[in-house]
């Protein structure tokens, strides 16, 4: 998926920015919409159209990749859309823009939460942003009869070619929550700038720095400050000797020191094990040094500190010696055969995948709920396969060696029975159609 802004050309809204995304590939067996406020998108459309086949023809067309590129500015999206003769039809769909004083409340809002825009910058929009929104009197999301269609076929109403367009908008909008916030009247670049001239007034508001240092003078909690100034130090970078350059990553990790001394270990002390958990402790090293250096890691979140067992398992995915996974097995209090499938898990997922193994989970009814509504729009009626539910958020392709597990994270994870014991077979997915399809063509 590509996207580009421009700021040329007449009739883009009010700002003159416009964002175009190639067309989408045909995405058979899929829902369109895997994150909640994709969804949201699509029942305002389901909600506001009056003739479903309209709407199941669109659906049709948008699977078959009939939608051409998407044009996003404020207030209308437009594609142009094939019929099954060729015939191509221009389509475009409206949405109120917000005007200036909600767009001020909204950045006054997101000022003072400032979680929300991080939310966004990772490209994610928590149910609680638009709750705030809302309580702000601003309405992010599109409600019934909030979507405007217009098409070259002269429909007058929704027609199968701007039903097509909103579902492929919805795929844009699982991707770039920012897609929306143009729609409604600003783009990411502008928003982000907004922010920022607001953040800035807001700080000095809250404390002049004259005053706050007057005051300290007063109190007598004057502190010499530690360093260089950054702003001293900024003007006179044209003065000071460059900083060298950082040293090149390193291709392999390093040797750990060797153990093997003429003098024998202290007794309760294992050589060999303590020379392979050097040798993995400075592997890891080298990983955590990689992932730090490379492109958007700030935004990454931690990660999650693993339990004895857990860093067993991982342990034995990383080699390929049959003792000491022997040695892993009994350590963590598995068979080894408990082992191997615990292993095939870590390497499709690490430790979220381990847990869907392991662990026994019944869904609270709300997650329940999602897991059952992901599924029923998953598939075309004649594509879904027959499901048998189980406890533990289970479901069971009926006459097929093949299972579909739901994960605390709200993705799919597929399954195979190994003789007697179900064991994982590849990597999640949001959608339970995508986590199927790799493993049910083996069937």
């Amino acid at each position: 998926m590509t996207g580009t802004d421009s700021g040329s050309g007449g009739g883009r809204g009010t700002d003159g920015i416009e964002r175009t995304f190639a067309a989408l590939p045909p995405a058979p067996g899929r829902g369109f919409a895997r994150t909640w406020w994709g969804r949201a998108w699509l029942k305002a459309l389901e909600d506001t159209a009056l003739d479903l086949q309209q709407l199941k023809k669109g659906r049709k067309q948008a699977r078959d990749g009939a939608v051409g590129a998407v044009s996003v500015r404020p207030g209308r999206i437009t594609a142009v859309v094939r019929d099954r003769d060729g015939t191509a039809q221009r389509s475009d769909v409206l949405l109120q823009q917000l005007s200036t004083e909600e767009w001020d409340r909204f950045l006054d809002m997101a000022v003072e939460r400032a979680g929300h825009i991080a939310a966004l910058l990772d490209r994610d929009m928590p149910p609680h942003l638009v709750e705030d929104a809302a309580g702000a009197g601003v309405e992010l999301l599109p409600g019934i009869g909030d979507l405007e269609p217009e098409c070259a076929c002269d429909a007058w109403d929704l027609c199968p070619h701007t039903a097509a367009l909103c579902y492929q908008v919805a795929r844009l909008l699982d991707e770039d929550p920012f897609v929306l916030l143009l729609m409604r009247g600003r783009s990411e670049r502008q928003l982000l700038d907004e922010l920022q001239v607001r953040s800035a007034r807001a700080a000095r508001t809250h404390q002049d720095p004259v005053e706050a240092a007057s005051a300290a003078t007063r109190e007598g909690t004057v502190e010499e400050p530690a360093g260089i100034r950054a702003d001293e130090a900024f003007a006179a970078r044209d003065i000071l000797p460059p900083l060298p350059p950082p040293p090149p990553v390193p291709q392999e990790p390093g040797l750990p020191p060797s153990l093997d001394t003429e003098a024998e270990p202290p007794p309760g002390i294992d050589a060999d094990a303590l020379e392979f958990l050097a040798a993995d402790a400075a592997g890891r090293a080298l990983r955590m040094l990689v992932d730090a250096l490379s492109c958007g890691h700030e935004r990454q979140p931690l990660d999650v500190e693993l339990t004895p067992g857990q860093d067993a398992v991982r342990l034995a995915a990383s080699t390929g010696d049959p003792l000491i996974a022997v040695r892993l097995a009994g350590g963590s209090g598995r068979q080894r055969a408990e082992l191997d499938l615990a292993v095939g898990a870590w390497r499709h997922g690490g430790a979220a995948a381990l847990a869907v193994l392991e662990e026994e989970w019944q869904p609270e009814p709300e997650a329940l709920a999602r897991a059952r509504a992901d599924l029923a729009g998953a598939w075309e009626d004649n594509e879904r396969p027959r499901l048998r539910a189980g406890a533990g958020g289970r479901w069971t392709v009926v006459g097929a060696d093949v299972q579909l597990r739901y994960g605390r994270d709200g993705r799919w994870w597929p399954y195979r029975k190994a003789g007697a014991r179900w064991a994982a077979s590849g990597p999640p997915a949001a959608d339970p159609a995508a986590a199927l399809a790799g493993v049910a063509a083996e069937v």
